[in-house]
């Protein structure tokens, strides 16, 4: 296999992850450039966003995953989710791994997009170089034009898909009943139950989620007592 012939575009943010330079280092064709979404471009439709375990644990809680999810879904026929490194991360990272385990099944079932595990920068290089060089890619250019996105309406979805059991099939319902986010979050458990396909058990679950007073709030009351 000649992999001078093969071409990955990498995203310039990748660089201090030394992928990069181990492509370069086994004769790969790289073009680094600044990606408005994703972080490998292996084919004209197959893009990779790659994450370190830590990443996509702050993705989930900030809300980002899921919109980049449905940004790479809406530009490339075939997205990808890389997850670098040790999944035993995760019981250091959060008391709950299910929620973990949770984001990826929406990864996975709700938008279609597979998660493939590499344990260390060297194993996602040979896994990016067996992507790129597969037979019959399609042609094609693999920059495509595409705006960052700043986009209020893509920021109120990913904000809806925090929660938990909601992908973008679902966010874009309630906005579409509910009119705002916030008014999302105001519902009762009986109004979210009528959004079309989401049922009882998943209102509640929604309802229970954003009404369950926190326990960083009894400490930090705790904490204001001790300290008068």
């Amino acid at each position: 296999m000649n992999l001078e012939n093969l071409r990955i575009v990498v995203d310039e943010r990748e660089r201090k992850s030394g992928i990069p330079d181990l492509l370069k280092s086994i004769g790969l064709n790289i073009e680094m450039k600044t990606l408005p979404i994703g972080d490998y471009i292996v084919a004209p439709e197959t893009i990779v966003e790659r994450k370190s375990i830590r990443d996509l644990m702050a993705s989930v809680f900030d809300g980002r995953l899921f919109d980049q999810c449905s940004r790479l879904k809406e530009h490339f026929e075939h997205p990808v989710v890389l997850m670098e490194g040790n999944v035993d991360e995760i019981e250091e990272i959060t008391e709950n791994p299910l929620i973990f385990y949770g984001a990826l099944s929406t990864v996975v079932l709700d938008f279609n997009i597979p998660v493939i595990p590499t344990p260390s920068a060297a194993h996602t290089a040979k896994l990016l170089v067996s992507m790129c060089s597969r037979k019959d890619t399609p042609k094609g250019p693999y920059l495509k034009k595409i705006k960052k996105s700043s986009d209020l309406e893509k920021q109120q979805l990913s904000v809806l898909c925090s929660l938990p059991g909601i992908g973008e099939k679902f966010a874009v319902r309630m906005l579409t009943k509910f009119g705002t986010p916030l008014k999302v979050f105001s519902a009762t458990a009986a109004e979210l139950a009528k959004v079309e396909g989401l049922g009882d058990a998943r209102a509640k679950k929604i309802k229970k989620t954003l009404a369950t007073k926190s326990k960083l709030l009894k400490t930090s009351n705790q904490q204001t007592l001790h300290d008068t």
